[in-house]
């Protein structure tokens, strides 16, 4: 089979290595879309995509379309003559586009769909508590995450962990999980799951993280804010607001925190510290001790060396 590989971040380049590198060899990649370079830090200096760097480094045929509908972009897929395309973490794409291979077009999702529709999906399955994900690999149509279900495997959420962490074990079980659907549409042997027998109500989906999104209410229970916190680390981090006597406003980020058994005695938002080695701040229910930070303007820290250099006691939260 002739495949065409579709993506961007290093999530999808895992899958396309895996596939580039499969021992099978019934498929060949024989070309690979990803987005255009982009500015970016300080410098704005142009940089390319995880999945342009593992292209180039394995000499593979490499589109980067500014519009997926461009004539010329079109015109160059269809050169490539492609049985199947294969999409991690890139665009929506269009008809002209994902009807075009003779065998489809098939997503890889980092969810149990059609739970956690969106761009999100590592993020707010976290951020909502949830004790289980998976990947899902669906055949794409016209609606997002909505296509023909071809193969899912579940995993479970660790207790404490991040959606760094999460998205680290996701990007190497999606990368098995596409290689066992290429597999599988190789042989025509798999059949296909409907997306519709679920309830609109009972949908949970996952769009793309808001500033909004990021900021802590200290008006909710702990259990809450911890999983806030583990679903926006490392980013973009879950958000609070500091001011002192002077009225000036500054923002702290928060990557790491735990649930103390310690009821708070005053009201939500509340900072109790020694300034000296911990940090924690009142919930509805409980405090919860702050681990890691970074205030505005400054590099991220624990909250021990974070308090050697200021004095957050001075400080009250704006909720």
């Amino acid at each position: 089979m002739r495949v065409v590989f579709m993506g961007t971040p290093d999530f999808a380049t895992a899958t396309l290595a895996a596939i580039h590198q499969s021992e099978h060899r019934i498929h060949r990649i024989v070309g690979v879309v990803t987005a255009p370079d982009k500015p970016a830090g300080r410098g704005l200096k142009m940089q390319s995509s995880d999945v342009k760097k593992y292209a180039l480094e394995n000499e593979l045929p490499l589109l980067q379309p500014v519009k997926l509908k461009d004539p010329e972009f079109i015109e160059a897929l269809k050169q490539w003559r492609a049985d199947l395309f294969v999409v991690v973490a890139f665009r929506m794409l269009p008809p002209e586009v994902y009807e075009m291979p003779s065998c489809g077009t098939f997503n890889v999702h980092a969810s149990l769909l059609p739970q956690y529709r969106g761009a999100a999906p590592i993020h707010w399955a976290i951020m909502n508590g949830e004790t289980h994900t998976g990947i899902t690999t669906f055949f794409l149509n016209n609606e997002m995450d909505c296509g023909d279900i071809i193969l899912q495997r579940q995993i479970d959420i660790l207790p404490n962990e991040t959606t760094g962490e999460l998205y680290d074990r996701l990007k190497t079980l999606g990368a098995e999980v596409a290689s066992e659907t290429l597999a599988l549409i190789e042989e025509g042997n798999f059949d296909l799951q409907f997306q519709n027998h679920i309830k609109k109500e009972t949908l949970k989906l996952a769009p793309k993280i808001h500033k909004e999104d990021t900021i802590i209410d200290w008006n909710t229970p702990a259990e809450k804010i911890i999983n806030k916190i583990r679903g926006l680390s490392p980013y973009p981090g879950a958000l609070t607001f500091l001011t002192k006597n002077d009225g000036k406003k500054v923002s702290v980020k928060i990557f790491e925190a735990t649930k103390t058994d310690e009821k708070p005695d005053e009201q939500a938002g509340k900072i109790d510290t020694d300034d000296r080695s911990f940090l924690h701040i009142s919930t509805k229910d409980f405090k919860i001790s702050v681990l890691n930070l970074q205030i505005e303007g400054k590099n991220r820290q624990n909250t021990g060396t974070f308090l050697q250099g200021n004095k957050i006691s001075n400080y009250i939260i704006i909720n």
